[in-house]
């Protein structure tokens, strides 16, 4: 296939920040021409999602868009006339994951050629990894980037009427643009639902992609966010988050006295009954914050609040812009507040020569937070960052010992926490039918805990009180109390 190359990511200019230049609102590209509509009416499609909730969200508005066109959504890409891969370029084995899945898309392209097979995400934010695709996979109609999502509609029709796949990734975006055609049949879940409060990061940690996958730091308008979630409330959903990779950062970028404190306590008083956030960075992070979730009741008692590691060494390697000690007081004055708050976090195991001192430092970090859950992770180094050039002597034996051993004291803290419930009885918002067990009904209670009870679909979109029956290390077992 003859490929036209509109535009390639660059690495330098997704790494430039220009903050003299305002940031810009728009309307998005919301209806589709007359030939995308019968293009699509009574076709096929299939998106795969890879990585972090912006994704998720992401590939929401990129459904309401194909339903838009009257074409149907299916789990599998086989037969499908429209398969789309939302990347994630955070660690290299999801990378290597959608290569495997392009190996497999190409056996429903061989048997129909008309299929068009489209990838956005972080990983198309790559130029190696654009060039890589093109060469390894030409069957590929369409490429883009996190910054252009909006322009779906005339990439695709581009691609069909010039017969030619197309390759449009912007390196970097001082635009925000509203109204997505996505409505509530767009969302994964009619239960609970993602809002974007702001996009992009500017913290550079040196490990990390996301700052030149995703741009600058760009904030929503508040009456746009607050707007959305009044939308989302009438609609019947009974819980939003706030998604953001900085939250704390929000309304920096306005001239404005905006803060995220202030966003968020307005989003409570919209009356929707759960709202959540994620995720915080702590040395932006206010104490304000806190006595906002103390006043508000819908303000869910959970945190995800990434450390990354228990060691100054290494945070200061990290380019992470706060200590141990600063991250154990924003703990501290959290649970003043919120005694009976919540706490997971991220953790990073084996960055370029970490040491055993290093690494002690981090369980007991971890002993002393006693975080209820963390999502813990081997570096991966990530071309064209800092981290990836740093020499590191730890051999790949001991950096798994090491996360051996985080992951077993996680475990076991989470355990310990787990059964202090059993007994007890708390409020469970239902989202779905269990994965495993069809006669089960499962959800979520404040602290984010996932608790199973048998029941139906009935329940779904439902807040019931819920006795604690049994625990698991990340799960209760439950049977229903009548209100």
């Amino acid at each position: 296939m003859k490929t036209r190359l509109v535009s390639l990511p660059d690495f330098k200019k997704a790494a430039g920040r220009n903050h003299d230049t305002p940031i810009s609102f728009k309307q998005a590209e919301m209806k589709p021409t007359s030939f995308l509509v019968s293009w699509g009416r009574e076709k096929t499609f299939c998106i795969k999602t890879y990585g972090c909730q912006a994704n998720v969200r992401d590939s929401e508005i990129l459904r309401g868009y194909l339903l838009a066109l009257g074409m149907k959504e299916q789990e599998d890409f086989d037969g499908a006339d429209l398969i789309l891969f939302n990347t994630c370029a955070i660690r290299e084995n999801a990378e290597n994951h959608l290569y495997g899945e392009l190996g497999r898309a190409k056996e429903t392209y061989l048997k129909n050629k008309d299929t068009i097979i489209a990838i956005c995400g972080c990983v198309m934010q790559e130029e190696k990894a654009v060039r890589y695709v093109l060469d390894h996979f030409n069957f590929v109609s369409l490429i883009f980037g996190t910054n252009n999502i909006t322009s779906f509609y005339s990439l695709l029709e581009d691609c069909l009427v010039h017969h030619e796949g197309i390759v449009d990734v912007k390196s970097n975006s001082d635009l925000i643009e509203e109204g997505f055609p996505e409505g509530k049949e767009g969302r994964e879940s009619k239960v609970t639902a993602f809002v974007n409060i702001m996009y992009g990061c500017d913290k550079f940690c040196t490990y990390c992609i996301v700052p030149y996958t995703r741009g600058r730091e760009r904030s929503r308008k508040e009456e746009d966010i607050l707007a959305e979630v009044r939308c989302l409330k009438e609609q019947g959903y009974k819980q939003v988050t706030l998604l953001g990779q900085n939250v704390d950062a929000y309304g920096k970028d306005f001239h404005d006295e905006y803060a995220f404190a202030s966003l968020l306590e307005k989003v409570a008083e919209t009356g929707i009954e759960r709202v959540r956030f994620v995720t915080p960075y702590p040395s932006d992070f206010k104490t304000e914050v806190f006595d906002v979730m103390k006043r508000h009741q819908n303000i869910m008692p959970y945190l995800h609040l990434p450390i990354q590691s228990g060691s100054n060494r290494v945070l200061k390697r990290m380019n992470r812009r706060y200590t141990r000690e600063e991250y154990l007081e924003i703990v501290k004055a959290l649970r003043e507040r919120l005694p009976d708050v919540f706490l997971s976090t991220d953790i990073i195991v084996g960055f370029p020569d970490e040491s055993d001192e290093d690494f002690e430092e981090t369980l007991s970090l971890v002993r002393e937070v006693k975080y209820d859950a963390a999502y813990t992770f081997i570096f991966s180094p990530r071309p064209g960052t800092p981290a990836y050039h740093m020499k590191d002597s730890t051999s790949d034996q001991v950096k798994h010992e090491r996360f051996d051993r985080l992951k077993a004291l996680i475990d076991e803290l989470a355990t310990n926490r787990a059964k202090e419930f059993v007994g007890k009885t708390v409020e469970v918002l239902f989202e779905k039918v269990s994965d495993r067990n069809k006669e089960m009904i499962s959800g979520y209670d404040p602290h984010n805990k996932l608790v199973h009870v048998r029941g139906d679909s009935s329940l779904i979109g439902q807040i019931r009180k819920v006795k604690i029956l049994e625990s698991r290390t990340y799960s209760l077992l439950g049977e229903l109390v009548d209100d």
